[in-house]
């Protein structure tokens, strides 16, 4: 929304290819990360960001379209789900420490301004790359706090929650320069949460009833 305020709805309509490009590369991230857990966070945490880059990169080399990107980004998804196995084991509460939240929110809008700021000068879709990195991934992971099996699953689900995030962007890429901005953010966010949805439907049947 910010770059569509400040550089108008053509350019945020670009940017929607980086950030459906990024989606597929954040299947990636989680599913890297999720196999190198067990090595320590620092290795987990280099490998899951080269392989977001990597993924990213050939995407936005591969000049498809935002449809394409789109079928891409969700057969990444399913496939990562698949071959990642859930954790049956329940976690144990995790008392964040007082400056957890705090982090949380700067980092964030550290993010989002310099997103804004760097846009003109690297263009629409880097900027949609560069907006769609999994931070809140790095964030909420908290790998060393709660411990591999944690980690995975929290970042399983991240995944799962990838499917609501490809679908926003997906439908801003049909509407942003055919209606306004209300309309077009609107309609993206039903249409997420409408996913989101579904999805946590679906992973809560497949909880075994123990765990629950």
């Amino acid at each position: 929304m910010f770059l569509a305020l400040e550089h108008g709805p053509a350019f945020a309509e670009h940017a929607t290819s980086g950030s459906l490009a990024a989606t597929a590369a954040q299947a990636a991230f989680c599913f890297v990360y999720c196999r190198l857990a067990t090595l320590g966070w620092p290795i987990a945490l280099w490998g899951a960001c080269v392989a977001f880059a990597v993924a990213a990169t050939a995407l936005q080399w591969s000049g498809l379209a935002q449809t394409g990107l789109f079928v891409v980004a969700v057969l990444a998804m399913t496939l990562v789900l698949y071959v990642t196995p859930r954790n049956t084991a329940r976690g144990k509460g995790l008392n964040s420490p007082w400056w957890d939240l705090p982090a949380r929110m700067v980092l964030i809008t550290c993010l989002v301004v310099g997103v804004t700021l760097l846009a003109p000068y690297v263009g629409p879709q880097v900027s949609g790359v560069l907006a769609s990195f999994p931070f809140m991934a790095t964030i909420l992971a908290a790998h060393r706090l709660i411990g591999n099996s944690a980690a995975q699953d929290v970042l399983r689900g991240m995944v799962a929650g990838l499917f609501g995030f490809a679908a926003f962007f997906y439908v801003l890429s049909l509407t942003l320069t055919r209606v306004s901005l209300f309309a077009a953010y609107g309609g993206a966010i039903l249409t997420a949460l409408a996913v989101q949805a579904i999805c946590l439907q679906q992973m809560r049947q497949l909880v075994p009833r123990s765990v629950e």
